[in-house]
């Protein structure tokens, strides 16, 4: 919410300044342009002004969302003093971030207890997929390369999207930066960052342009820490402490990209991406040995174009294609002997959207989507699935000053093959989505929305297929989304300059929900769940202007979720809080911007959770609260640019723990050093 509001609040800070240029305006006899907050222009009828180019990226405007959408730009990211992808998406209302400690520690997001296999990430507008698990680790990317992160919750107002967007229950979506000119044909940014526990991470930015309809970039990264930090945690009653090990990372990231205006109304974007890591697992302090010799090989390869054409204001076409290759070792020194597995997926994913606006106000679009995946294994009786996946999304939308609606229907098609064994059933279904924002008064920037959606996860490889645990005649899980919120945004006398609140109730519904269930002999794969959600998300930001160049910036963003297993009226788990679920949690931050030096502070708390779906105390884990302060400055000489930051994390110095057993870093300082041409 807070980035995407960024344009409404200097929009509210360019109005007070031109006031004083109204009068100097008249004495001078020049041409003026006033921007109010209700109107999108002023025609003062006077002349033209030409020779204007605006090359600033449109973020989603999440006041006047009618389904909830949480922005986070690079602008605010910088002013939070915020360094890693996971940090920024704590501060996301609904997210529960499932971290297992340390640079290299797996990271993933659940939206509204959703679950990570509900939630999809998205590239530069395209979707990373994982057919073996349906988890996508985000400590993979890295932030000094993106300019936006965005979370939408449902189905989102943008129906100029592909299919594949629409098949999700939510999507976290990473915009990286494109090329800025100036008085240049080149731009430069090189990065150091280091700290604690042997961090070591330098980056790598330098943009090209070779016409001005021809443009490259190149951004490289490295990651290396050692991670055996030191460590004190209660088991039941008594205090352990030890030394994380085989806690470190070694990790390369690599980009291009090429941007080509074919003419003004076709563009054509393609990029490289590379990253290939080596790191230890911790794994758990159990039974007070800290001991862990489990390492992760990760590769992953993958390349992607957008085409788009503009053919009028009443038509376009976008088109994407991706080739994406993962290769991944597992190797663990277990006392029962040595093992080593190894996994290769490769994804083809072709999708166009047409979008049309046959009257004024209202607009349809019409994607297709097509998804090949294949899954092989060094694994025992591996059967090497194939999947083939068709997703057509038909949408409409209507605005009025006063209202819009947005509407969708999605078809699934999927279909599997494998080599040996039985493979899954084919499935077909419809999935409806609706939403509603409406404006009661017309000059207030107030709005109530309500949105609904139907959609369902298909089961992953690992679901269906692996070893004995596999079920291949698993359903898909079936989720119902329903939402009701407010927002508004707009000054606020002298108490604020520019204040945004958005209040948004919600009630979940998950069906044939897919666990781990002990047979006879073993464990298998399941569809024996029903969940039931209900919550409120809360998300505040303000801004005051303190005095000449000082300014004040607040943040914060609540969430309070019941998640319970309602799956058998008879059972011992009825009404508990599902697993990894906390009922409060929230985040916060202040921003202190001086002619000097600028301050920033930022908390991200949790509530109790279980670790298993039993709610019994032998079961419950530590609330916690994480406390950072950033201290930053910008040089600027000649065109040149030189920032300075440092940061100090976990201020209380605790251990905490977002997974049961692994115990998250304490106190721990960064160092980052940026340099702009």
């Amino acid at each position: 919410l807070v980035g995407s509001e960024m344009c409404i609040r200097d929009r509210y800070k360019e109005s007070h300044k031109m006031r004083g240029w109204l009068l100097v305006s008249f004495c001078m006899e020049a041409v003026f342009v006033l921007a109010q907050n209700d109107a999108d222009s002023v025609d003062v009828g006077l002349q033209q002004m030409k020779g204007l180019t605006v090359t600033e990226k449109v973020l989603p405007a999440a006041v006047r969302s009618g389904a909830p959408v949480q922005t986070l730009d690079k602008v605010e990211l910088e002013r939070m003093g915020v360094l890693d992808v996971s940090d920024a998406v704590r501060h996301f209302s609904g997210v529960t971030l499932k971290d297992y400690g340390g640079v290299g520690g797996l990271k993933t997001v659940s939206v509204r207890s959703l679950g990570a296999q509900h939630t999809a990430v998205l590239y530069d507008g395209v979707a990373i997929g994982d057919c073996q698990s349906g988890q996508v680790d985000i400590s993979r990317f890295s932030l000094d390369n993106v300019s936006s992160l965005t979370l939408t919750i449902g189905q989102s107002d943008n129906i100029y999207q592909t299919a594949r967007m629409s098949a999700a229950a939510s999507a976290l979506s990473i915009e990286t930066s494109r090329p800025d000119f100036e008085n240049r044909d080149f731009s430069l940014s090189a990065k150091v960052k280091t700290g604690s526990y042997g961090l070591a991470n330098p980056s790598l930015f330098y943009a090209h342009r070779f016409t001005s309809r021809l443009s490259c970039s190149l951004y490289g990264e490295y990651l290396r820490a050692d991670g055996n930090y030191h460590f004190t945690m209660m088991n039941l009653t008594k205090p352990i402490e030890g030394r994380r090990n085989n806690s470190d990372i070694g990790a390369y990231r690599a980009e291009v990209n090429l941007f080509a205006r074919l003419t003004e109304r076709q563009d054509l974007d393609v990029k490289g991406y590379l990253f290939d890591s080596r790191r230890g697992l911790p794994g758990s302090v159990v039974y007070d040995n800290p001991y862990a010799a489990e390492r992760l090989y990760d590769r992953n390869y993958f390349g992607q174009l957008r085409y788009e054409n503009r053919f009028s204001e009443k038509w376009k076409l976008k088109a994407s294609g991706k080739f994406n290759y993962s290769w991944n070792k597992d190797t663990d020194k277990k006392a029962a002997g040595p093992t080593e597995d190894r996994f290769r997926q490769t994804e083809t994913y072709l999708t166009a959207t047409l979008w049309a606006m046959p009257v004024k106000n209202l607009s349809f679009s019409l994607a297709q989507d097509f998804v090949y995946n294949d899954l092989a294994t060094t694994l025992e009786e591996c059967q090497y699935p194939e999947r083939y996946t068709s997703l057509t999304a038909f949408s409409a939308q209507y605005r009025h000053p006063l209202f819009q609606v947005t509407a969708s229907l999605l078809n699934t098609f999927i279909t599997e093959r494998v080599a040996l064994g039985r493979a899954a059933d084919d499935r077909k279904r419809l999935s409806p989505a609706v939403s509603l924002t409406w404006r009661p008064v017309k000059k207030a920037s107030w709005r109530l929305r309500a949105s609904y959606k139907d959609i369902f996860r298909v089961p992953t490889f690992n679901d269906l297929y692996y070893l004995l645990i596999g079920n291949s005649r698993l359903r898909p899980e079936k989720t119902r989304q329903w939402n009701v919120g407010t927002t508004w945004a707009g000054r606020m006398g002298r108490v604020a300059d520019y204040v945004s609140l958005s209040v948004d109730g919600y009630y979940n519904e998950v069906d044939d929900k897919i666990v781990a269930v002990p047979t006879m002999f073993v464990w298998k794969m399941s569809n024996v769940g029903k969940v039931e959600t209900y919550g409120v998300d809360v998300n505040l930001a303000a801004e005051w202007t303190l005095a000449k160049a000082w300014n004040l910036g607040m943040t914060a963003a609540y969430s309070f979720m019941q998640a319970e297993d309602v799956t058998k009226r008879s059972s011992k788990l009825w009404r508990h809080q599902i697993a990894y679920t906390p009922k409060h949690s929230g985040a916060g931050g202040l921003v202190l911007e001086t002619p000097w030096v600028n301050a920033a502070y930022n908390v991200a708390w949790s509530g109790e959770r279980y670790r298993l779906p039993q709610n019994k105390e032998s079961n419950l884990i530590d609330a916690y609260a994480d406390h950072s302060v950033s201290l930053y400055r910008m040089f600027r000489f000649k065109g040149h640019k030189l920032r300075l930051q440092v940061d100090a994390a976990n201020l209380g110095g605790k251990n905490y723990e977002v997974v049961r057993y692994y115990p998250m870093p304490g106190r721990n300082f960064k160092v980052a050093i940026t340099y702009s041409l």
